[in-house]
């Protein structure tokens, strides 16, 4: 190889590898550094524990009363039940402890947790960055939204930053600083998975989905942006093995604010309730509706004398929007009415009978307890066969009470046919078929004769007083 070809490829490599170091150098200034973050943040996050009093168990029972028996068969007792040290009442007693954090959000000591952390505690305790521990007061908890604000005793206490976790975006990076497995003040970090999911038995809160590693103790602990300002409150996992697999859920500040204003004030959430009993609108539900694609959250029960039913929603309309924000998921629309309080106007966009109205509604307060509608699959004598393979009956006048309808029919006996496929039982009721409502048994066959094939059909039934709409296909 010549002197200047070697020369050229000399001075080639060089510029690749000058290129190399400066592709190197700006990748390293993109990552982000979360050093300044973290000390600034970390001395607000605390690590709290509980401790909770609990009536010794032995095996599956309680300590069996040895007074009375044998002398034999007492002394194999004393020795192979293992004996729980008294408390001074002379009962017997042991602790149960948990791991958790949180966060202060005042000076004067309100610090911010998960519900599940503190839920039945006897003591709770919560211990600062420096290592002090300081007893705490819990002044009020919401279950539904898994949210506790606790007050310790302390002045110029560090706190967090508050950040507003509706501008927080998809792919932001964020993180976590907690106590997993009681290893305190441990940081991870992610990004923002997705925004307003919705978990099972979750329905008031929607989620911050993120990649951080969150594990046992995180629990209660805050979910920073990149500014320092805490977006969420971590809160759940979803988990085969019991550790981290990449889906963690945080609750909105913006949303544990609102509650802990409410506990500060009240001792106690308000929220708003229509009064309905909604479901998802799937591909075969849209189509039965006249739908153009799934979407809006399908009534499938509207509860007498409650909000919806004296605004004039009916079983049957599809709700696409609430107050102008559209209705995607169904599970969007508890989030928007508990954000409402009673009394607070609501304007609903339905869909009915395949045309779109507008429908104003005031809303009520969400009761305390959920109420269960019971019922009755008893009584009945008149039977009547159809082509679904079903035999049906009339509704009891006790029935019809129970369930608060006007009419329908009740399942007396599935035959081999579509009812049996699509999962229907002896003791569901039906009210509606094919967008029709159900009078008698009579009508009943009469709507089921006339059903089109190779179309999805709607059916609402009624299962434990639980109402819901399925879809099906009759075959040529």
């Amino acid at each position: 190889m010549s002197i200047p070809r070697l020369k050229s490829y000399l001075s080639m490599f060089a510029a690749v590898l000058m290129l190399g170091q400066v592709l190197s150098a700006q990748a390293e200034e993109s990552l982000p550094d979360f050093t300044t973050l973290v000390e600034q943040a970390s001395p607000a996050v605390v690590n709290i524990s509980t401790k909770q009093k609990l009536p010794a168990r032995v095996a599956a029972g309680q300590m069996p009363d040895l007074e009375g028996l044998p002398p034999m068969f007492r002394e194999f007792f004393e020795r192979n039940i293992p004996q729980q040290p008294r408390s001074p009442r002379g009962d017997r007693q042991r602790e149960a402890q948990s791991l958790g954090s949180g966060f202060i959000i005042s000076s004067d000591g309100y610090v911010l947790t998960n519900n599940h952390v503190v839920a039945d505690a006897d003591e709770i305790i919560v211990r600062l960055s420096d290592r002090s521990e300081l007893q705490a007061k819990l002044v009020g908890t919401d279950p539904r939204t898994d949210v506790a604000l606790l007050k310790v005793e302390g002045k110029n206490l560090p706190i967090v930053k508050l950040g507003d976790s509706e501008k927080l975006k998809v792919g932001e990076w964020v993180l976590a600083i907690g106590s997993p497995f009681g290893f305190d003040h441990s940081v991870t970090k992610g990004i923002v998975s997705a925004k307003g999911r919705t978990l099972p038995n979750d329905t008031y809160v929607p989620f911050i989905q993120t990649d951080v590693a969150i594990n046992p103790g995180n629990s209660g602990g805050p979910l920073f942006n990149m500014k320092g300002e805490v977006v969420g409150i971590n809160s759940q996992i979803f988990t085969r093995s019991g550790g981290f697999m990449g889906l963690s859920f945080a609750i909105p500040i913006d949303v544990a604010l609102d509650v802990s204003n409410q506990l500060k004030k009240d001792g106690k959430v308000n929220r708003g309730w229509l009064g309905v009993v909604i479901q998802e609108v799937n591909k075969d539900l849209a189509e039965s509706f006249g739908l153009d694609k799934p979407a809006g959250a399908l009534v499938a029960q509207v509860l007498e004398d409650g909000p919806a039913a004296k605004g004039g929603l009916q079983v049957g309309d599809v709700i696409l929007s609430m107050n102008g924000q559209p209705i995607v998921m169904s599970a969007d629309l508890p989030h928007l009415v508990g954000s409402l309080k009673d009394g607070a106007k609501a304007k609903l966009e339905i869909i009915r009978s395949g045309k779109r109205q507008n429908l104003d509604v005031t809303v009520g307060a969400l009761p305390d307890d959920d109420a269960d509608i019971a019922a009755s699959a008893q009584g009945g004598a008149e039977r009547s066969s159809n082509r679904l393979g079903v035999s049906v009956s009339d509704l009891t006048a006790e029935q019809k009470k129970s369930l608060e309808l006007k009419g329908g029919v009740v399942i007396k006996e599935v035959q081999d046919g579509p009812a049996a496929l699509i999962g229907l039982r002896p003791g569901d009721v039906i009210s509606h078929l094919n967008n029709q409502a159900i009078g008698s048994a009579k009508e009943f066959t009469e709507i089921a004769k006339d059903l089109p094939k190779n179309r999805s059909v709607s059916m609402r039934v009624l299962r434990q007083g639980r109402a819901s709409f399925i879809t099906f296909k009759l075959a040529e």
